[in-house]
Order: C-alpha cells, then structure tokens, then sequence
C-alpha cells in the first residue's frame, strides 16, 4: 500500500557534524579542536613537542621554498553535493591553492567556522596515539576531496609518505585511494610531486 506524501513520517533531522563538534569543544574540561571523518567523531590526544616542532619545520621548509600559503591551523570541510559533510579536517600542516577569498570566508561563516577543502592543495598529517587515523579515514577523505598531495610523517613506523594523483570516490568515500606513493625513512629526504621542494626529515631521525 502506498503512503501519501502528507501522512508519511517525517525522518528526524540529523544535526549538522560541525554542530556536534562545537557541542563537544564546549564541554570539554581542556581546550580541544576535534575532527570529523567517516562517522566518526575525533578528539586527538594533546600533541607532544616533537609533533607540533614537525609540522612547524616542515611547514617552513615549504614557505621557506617559496610557497608562501603554506601554514597550519585551520579547519576545512569535505561535503557532497547533497549538502552532507563527509568529513571535517584540520591538517597539521597545509599548502593552499589561494589566500581565502570573500567567498571562502562566508563559507566558513556559514559552517562553523570550516573552510571548504578545495582551499588545499598539499595537506600534511603527523601522527600521533591516533595514527590509525592518518593512515586509514583521513588519507581516504583528502582523496575523496580531491586534494593532490597527502604527506604523511609516521612517526611509530619511522617513516614519511607522500601520496599523490588522488581517485576520489564521492558516492563511497571509502573506496577513496591515491594512485602514486613515495616514502623515506625518517632521516632522508622525501621526495615530493612537481612543483613541491624535497621535504628534509633528518631532524626526525631517531636517536640510539
């Protein structure tokens, strides 16, 4: 039996990822920027000096190469074009395509303070407890999102990755990959696509 469009029940709306995010910060009892991927809500543990000391050099390895938007800090939103957020990610270190924009910013306004993705073009993630996250949902959603080079310093593996030439899956965001992988052990140089310097880790080498 078919229903009539009036009299069916109306599903709950679900609330926004940002919404549940900002919920989230406001209750905790220490400062936290949690992230959204996959489902899952992300509330990575506080980063050591080693962590933050990697993503700043490696930051000013890539500005001091002359790519001047690289940087750290903020937020960006992965959405569908139904309106869903698939993911929401704050890189630990960044390149962008462009300084935001009149647009950029209103969108940021409009999501709760979450840039839109097609901002980047490197993003880099150092791993920390959580690395399973860098390795697995946060390397599949910068793929779903297109965004060109995905680096990686994994640090529990003693290694760096660079991935590139992304395969986005929009309607299986899972299925997302990156075709191109190069990697190093912590201590060489990892060698980046074009136009990207070579990324020094030797100041990660580990110590006996």
């Amino acid at each position: 039996m078919s229903v009539h469009p009036a009299t069916r029940a109306e599903e709950p709306q679900r609330p926004d990822p940002a919404d549940l995010l900002i919920a989230i910060e406001e209750a905790a009892q220490a400062p936290i920027r949690p992230e959204y991927v996959e489902g899952l809500i992300l509330a990575p543990p506080r980063p050591d000096h080693e962590h933050n000391a990697a993503a700043f050099e490696l930051s000013s390895q890539l500005r001091s190469a002359g790519f001047g938007l690289a940087g750290l800090g903020n937020g960006y939103r992965v959405g569908l074009g139904n309106g869903r957020t698939v993911a929401l990610l704050i890189p630990d270190f960044s390149v962008l395509r462009r300084e935001p924009t009149d647009l950029d910013e209103a969108y940021r306004t409009a999501r709760e303070g979450w840039y839109p993705i097609d901002m980047l073009a490197l993003a880099g993630e150092v791993t920390s407890g959580n690395h399973e996250t860098d390795t697995g949902p946060k390397l599949r959603a910068y793929a779903t999102a297109d965004v060109p080079v995905y680096v990686l310093v994994h640090r529990q593996e003693g290694r760096a990755y660079a991935h590139s030439d992304p395969v986005s899956v929009p309607a299986a965001p899972a299925e997302s990959h990156y075709r191109a992988v190069a990697s190093v052990e912590l201590g060489g140089t990892l060698r980046l696509p074009d136009p990207y310097p070579a990324l020094d880790t030797g100041f990660l080498a580990r110590r006996p």
